[in-house]
């Protein structure tokens, strides 16, 4: 990975700021740091994103890319403010296109509801097998590169806040097709050390744990493999 992009256009409304927005233009220095992954978490959520939760700066649906879909896992290591990512988009075009310093983001913002990015991701690159993948993991403090009613709308944000009420946030990735974004996912919490697989088991995390996608209640494996989600217990 190389990093946060701060390259994109700046020209579209990113879905759910919210107050009097101000663009802070490009250049804008990154908070966040590029770590390795850490030793535990003390959770991991996943979002299944489609177009047709997408919703506009005003609160109203504006459907996304059709045909498209996204899948996003985090974990998070809320002690140590390290969120690590791995997001595979399918059916996306690019080139993606937002005011915030990158076009991948977590929002705060329940279902059916607008909010401001808390958190801006690297945006996901052509794997060279017709899908956008982006890994790899970010210690705040965080910045979004998006100025609301005086602050960064990622300023004062902990990833505590996510576990404290994943389904108030949700993440989507922006397009200049698709300015309010191609696809879009609430997030909903999976047990760190093993994901329930739906089949009256567990698998536990030992070196290789698919990420659960939540779509209409039901849950369904969402491969993505290597990500080694590990046991964590929080004292």
């Amino acid at each position: 990975m190389t990093g946060l992009r701060s390259s994109l256009a700046r020209t579209a409304v990113v879905a759910g700021a919210v107050g009097a927005v101000v663009l802070t233009g490009a250049g804008t220095a990154s908070a966040e740091t590029e770590v390795a992954e850490p030793a535990t978490f003390t959770s991991a959520f996943t979002a299944m994103a489609t177009p047709d939760m997408v919703i506009n700066a005003e609160g109203a649906p504006t459907p996304g890319q059709p045909g498209a879909t996204g899948s996003f896992m985090y974990r998070i290591n809320s002690d140590l403010e390290v969120i690590c990512y791995d997001i595979t988009l399918t059916g996306v075009t690019p080139p993606y296109q937002s005011p915030a310093k990158t076009a991948t983001h977590i929002h705060q913002g329940a279902a059916g509801k607008a909010g401001p990015p808390r958190v801006a991701l690297p945006n996901p690159e052509d794997d060279g097998r017709g899908r956008l993948v982006s890994s790899g993991c970010l210690q705040g403090p965080f910045t979004t590169g998006i100025v609301a009613n005086g602050a960064d709308t990622g300023a004062g944000f902990s990833l505590a806040q996510i576990e404290a009420d994943p389904a108030a946030f949700f993440t989507d990735s922006h397009t200049t097709a698709f300015a309010a974004g191609a696809v879009r996912g609430q997030l909903t919490q999976v047990p760190v050390g093993g994901v329930e697989t739906g089949a009256g088991g567990t698998a536990e995390g030992t070196s290789s744990v698919p990420p659960l996608a939540v779509l209409g209640g039901s849950l369904a494996l969402a491969g993505a493999a290597g990500l080694g989600l590990r046991r964590a217990a929080r004292s």
